[in-house]
């Protein structure tokens, strides 16, 4: 069952956060998730949002993901990006759709 994150962010140091993206990046490459999309907040038409941007970021499977946040590679960069944005990752389910 494929598994996916959402990423909502509010960037504090632009320089930090453009090092924390890239280095995010080959740590995906290395899991094999892709980035389905990025985007940038154009308002909410309902409930309440404080972010600027989000991302999708799709994985094989759940197993997956935790394998890729566990990662020592993803670890060593939770400083960089703590220091470098306001950061959610939430992650999902995709449930098959077979009868």
């Amino acid at each position: 069952m494929k598994a996916f994150i959402i990423a909502t962010v509010t960037v504090k140091d632009p320089k930090k956060f453009q090092q924390y993206a890239e280095k995010s990046k080959s740590t995906f490459d290395i899991a094999g998730a892709e980035i389905l999309l990025k985007g940038s907040y154009q308002g909410t038409l309902t409930g309440q949002a404080s972010h600027q941007s989000a991302a999708i970021i799709t994985f094989k499977d759940q197993a997956t993901l935790e394998r890729w946040y566990q990662s020592k590679e993803y670890q060593e960069l939770i400083s960089l990006r703590d220091q470098a944005a306001d950061i959610t990752i939430t992650q999902y389910s995709i449930p098959s759709m077979s009868n």
